[in-house]
């Protein structure tokens, strides 16, 4: 933390920060959880809190000939973003944030070893993040803390007057899920959740499959995050599991749902013009695993024996839309099973799904069979997304969950520079994962269903579907 920073006088900010935060807080926590309605068990609408601003849905800044960056949370996650962002052409990195100093010094060396000289850390406490908000003369600024400070951090962001680039999940709560959207419109910032399993290869070539009606009238979609992260219970100060494996212990539902769903919303053109999330169910089966892991791994007096976790090992989520699809959503971070996303979508003339690929379309497809491995290549040879024929080798060099992580960094920099929309906006962030919430409210009313609050107050409807952009 530099020793020469002057003091920093935060109560005119704080005061604004809090003021506006209370008051649509209060205005989201009115919103009607909805009891039984007479429509076979589906809750009414609930009522949206008063809106505060404009639109954002197609939001676009003034251009920016150089984007400068900061960064609050620099740990696995945040580095891998910071790493990334200094090979981008038009971005300058000037602020680095976190509460463990030795990481934001490592990275600030990275970003002045990279050309980026003007690098401040600010690493005083688990609030220093403000300080940098009002001290730095920031464009955007990258969340990537743990889940319970996105929604805060990005409102502060954006209240700041910067834009607001949040990991997944976007926030925790639909409290904090109105917080950010009525933040958004009223400040007219970005915020943009960045579900960069949007921007891998075979999820945008499905988006252009979708987009040229390949697979007929799309009725319905399948989407999980099944990956085995039982050994991040050995995190106990620091790290990912040192905070995570605590969501285990208090929630039960599907805690983690926008990789798998958010390219099968993107699909479907939820939240753009064409369908919306309704409803959903949800069950979760016993919470046995991560009890069983923690008396195998760990002494019988350790904190990890003595925790109950209550998230059941896998939770089963159904979402129907405003159209009627189906879509199912599924969680599971606990069994030791292969890692799956589904990533499935299925339509009246064809269907795709993942891991591994595989393609059938009626007419193109011989029989009852699935076009996978070399049979393959002529859809990646027709119909692979333009984004990923521009930036796919470099993407592949730069690494990141196969590319999709530099795809979707030099994308955003690439709309902030020609002052395009983002490929996400706040809406979409928000009814993405605010299945979490409703999912945990669903499984703990024995599967009654949970009606989706609709973030847009209507105005998905008018809102254009994402373009399959080069």
């Amino acid at each position: 933390m530099s020793k020469q920073r002057k003091p920093t006088n935060r109560r005119g900010f704080m005061k604004t920060v809090g003021a506006s935060a209370a008051g649509i807080a209060a205005g989201a926590l009115a919103v009607n959880k909805g009891a039984a309605g007479e429509n076979h068990g589906v809750p009414p609408d609930p009522a949206p809190p008063e809106s505060q601003g404009n639109y954002v849905g197609g939001l676009t800044a003034a251009k920016m000939e150089t984007v400068r960056v900061g960064f609050i949370g620099v740990g696995a996650r945040g580095g891998g973003h910071v790493n990334q962002m200094l090979h981008l052409e038009g971005t300058e990195v000037t602020a680095i944030c976190d509460i463990h100093e030795p990481s934001a010094r490592r990275w600030e060396k990275a970003c002045k070893d990279a050309g980026h000289t003007n690098v401040k850390v600010y690493a005083g406490g688990n609030h220093d993040y403000r300080n940098m908000l009002e001290q730095e003369n920031l464009d955007i600024v990258v969340i990537s803390t743990p889940w319970r400070w996105h929604a805060t951090q990005a409102a502060e962001t954006m209240i700041a007057g910067k834009h607001a680039f949040v990991e997944v999940p976007i926030a925790l709560t639909e409290e904090e899920c109105w917080l950010l959207v009525n933040t958004s419109e009223r400040t007219q910032k970005h915020c943009m959740m960045m579900e960069n399993v949007c921007y891998g290869r075979d999820e945008l070539m499905v988006l252009n499959m979708c987009r040229q009606r390949l697979f007929g009238d799309l009725v319905h979609g399948e989407a999980a995050y099944i990956h085995d992260l039982r050994g991040q219970m050995k995190s106990i100060a620091r790290g990912t599991g040192s905070w995570r494996t605590n969501h285990h212990v208090h929630r039960d539902g599907n805690l983690y749902p926008t990789h798998g769903l958010g390219p099968v919303a993107q699909y479907m053109n939820i939240d753009r013009g064409e369908d919306a999330f309704s409803y959903l169910v949800s069950m979760s089966s016993p919470a046995l695993g991560r009890q069983a892991y923690a008396k195998k791994n760990f002494p019988e007096g350790h904190l990890r024996n003595k925790a109950k976790y209550a998230c059941g090992d896998i939770n089963t989520t159904l979402i129907k839309t405003v159209m009627g699809r189906s879509i199912m959503v599924q969680h599971d971070t606990t069994t030791p099973r292969p890692y799956n996303r589904l990533n499935l979508i299925q339509g009246t003339g064809g269907t795709f799904a993942g891991f591994p690929s595989r393609i059938h379309i009626e007419g193109r497809t011989d029989g009852h069979k699935w076009d996978d491995k070399a049979g393959l290549q002529p859809y990646y040879d027709e119909f692979d997304h333009p984004l990923w024929k521009r930036m796919g080798e470099e993407a592949k060099k730069a690494g990141g969950h196969g590319g999709m992580d530099f795809v979707m960094l030099w994308r955003m920099i690439y709309c902030l520079r020609n002052g395009k929309p983002l490929d996400q906006n706040v809406y979409e962030g928000c009814s993405w994962s605010v299945v979490s919430p409703l999912s945990e409210q669903s499984v703990k009313n024995h599967g009654a269903p949970a009606k989706f609050p609709d973030f847009t107050r209507g105005r998905w409807q008018n809102t254009l579907p994402l373009a399959v952009i080069s």
